[in-house]
């Protein structure tokens, strides 16, 4: 229930931001809530309304057929998908239909509204309009949805210009023709967007990435322990991997210092990959889905590193390998999470918090066991440092937020 309502937050956040014309704020508050529940068909057919609003219209194509493949036909989100793909082949009389059909069965739906005031622009009807548009900025508090849609190439409606049972004729042909052109140079007309709304080439493809991602949560994580994987295999095949790239201090101190960050990705044994990238799996996957593809990232690497430094100034003669500091990491950012959004989290946040001190302080007894052999200093560093990096990043949830 309570990831539900958590989706539901960026689901009102990317509303608020299209009513606002900000395209690309609506596009990541959409993909976020596309992280956490990927086959929803309202976040996927807010993706598809944020990307027409970017332009973006191969994305705006792939969300709305997630959402046909994700809701019937007579859904609400099926009709306004099918309404999209509708308008980018300009088939707008089809499109008006589906979505007087929507705002007939859910009348308080702002960008519905919106959507029909731009086809009924589009199809000649400005009085009409003009009264779609007033009433989607009162639904919305007074958006605009400006640059929502494609430019505006008015016509009048297909019954009014050609008959389906009769060919058009030259005079018609070459006012279909114009019509083209106009829509094929309107791009150019289109209402200047301000500077600090413009997406350059890197916020696009950024979209698109996080997108991408959000299609499949938890693909970070499963890279992560792949990667390990390999170089473990790797490693066991030519041993020379695990003599140049464990963290040997004294040579670290001698200026071979990429052995802080290689040493993560080794591992002794089958035992000791394996029950770290079991802790990875079940933990880093939470993680990437709370904190976001690229801050679990960060999260994951600024760990392992900071782990890797502390166990080299307190163990100036020792040798380690294994993600246990990054991993140490993760699992602090999980404990941040739950400590910062405790009041939103009510009961739940409370008992999830008991059973994380309950893990932390196992495993540092255990390490803490003399004839271990474990870096216990990398495994706190790891956890120091995800808990303050977690602490930055941390993503706050609201009231809503409630069991």
């Amino acid at each position: 229930m309570e990831a539900q309502t958590d989706v539901q937050t960026y689901l009102d956040q990317g509303k608020q931001a299209l009513a606002g014309g900000q395209g690309r704020e609506a596009a990541i508050a959409y993909a976020h809530g596309a992280q956490i529940e990927p086959d929803n068909p309202m976040v996927r057919l807010g993706l598809a309304e944020a990307n027409l609003a970017l332009g973006d219209y191969d994305v705006v194509r792939l969300a709305c057929n997630d959402v046909l493949r994700l809701q019937q036909e007579d859904g609400t989100e099926s009709k306004l998908a099918r309404a999209l793909l509708d308008l980018l082949n300009q088939d707008y009389e089809q499109a008006l239909e589906l979505v007087n059909d929507v705002i007939q069965v859910e009348p308080g739906i702002a960008y519905a509204h919106a959507l029909r005031a731009h086809l009924l622009r589009s199809l000649g009807q400005d009085y009409d309009a003009n009264l779609a548009r007033a009433r989607a900025a009162r639904l919305s508090y007074g958006g605009r949805f400006e640059n929502s849609f494609p430019p505006v190439v008015k016509r009048e409606p297909r019954a009014a210009y050609m008959s389906p049972y009769a060919q058009p004729s030259a005079a018609q042909q070459q006012q279909q023709m114009a019509r083209e052109d106009l829509a094929r140079n309107a791009q150019s007309e289109r209402e200047p967007v301000p500077a600090w709304s413009r997406p350059n080439g890197f916020q696009r493809q950024m979209v698109r990435t996080r997108f991408f991602l959000s299609r499949y949560p938890g693909m970070i994580t499963n890279i992560l322990i792949a990667l390990n994987v390999i170089i473990f295999i790797l490693s066991n095949l030519f041993p020379e991997i695990q003599i140049d790239g464990a963290q040997a201090n004294p040579l670290v101190f001698h200026g071979e210092y990429w052995r802080v960050f290689t040493g993560m990705f080794l591992h002794v044994d089958i035992f000791h990959i394996g029950l770290n990238m079991l802790s990875l799996y079940f933990v880093g996957r939470t993680v990437e889905v709370l904190y976001g593809p690229m801050r679990y990232l960060a999260i994951y690497f600024l760990s392992g590193i900071a782990g890797g430094l502390l166990f080299l100034f307190t163990d100036p003669t020792g040798v380690a390998v294994g993600a246990s500091g990054a991993i140490f990491g993760i699992f602090g950012a999980l404990g941040v999470f739950y400590i910062v959004n405790r009041r939103a989290l009510g009961v739940y946040g409370r008992g999830a918090i008991s059973q994380w001190l309950f893990w932390i302080a196992l495993n540092i007894i255990i390490g803490a066991v003399p004839g271990s052999n474990i870096a216990l200093t990398a495994h706190i560093g790891g956890l120091i440092a995800g808990m303050l990096i977690a602490f930055l990043f941390i993503p706050r949830l609201g009231k809503r937020w409630r069991i």
